[in-house]
């Protein structure tokens, strides 16, 4: 019997065109209680602002995020 191959292909967009949102943050891209942090190392991590004050909410999400009780766009 001959083996049998699978591949996926994943194709990525343009580093220029690419947004948050194609970066994997979900509804946190555009959300009011977002903040964005860069370690010294150059990781990015997204904060919400509301596991501050509500226990609901975690500090730091896992993305991508797609629902979202707290989920404000930024004006």
């Amino acid at each position: 019997m001959a083996p049998t191959h699978c591949a996926i292909l994943i194709l990525m967009p343009d580093a220029r065109q690419q947004t948050h949102n194609s970066l994997g943050v979900g509804l946190c891209a555009d959300c009011l209680h977002a903040r964005r942090l860069e370690s010294a190392r150059g990781s990015v991590f997204i904060l919400c602002n509301l596991s501050l004050t509500d226990p609901r909410f975690p500090k730091y999400p896992r993305l991508p995020v797609l629902s979202c009780d707290g989920y404000k766009k930024k004006p």
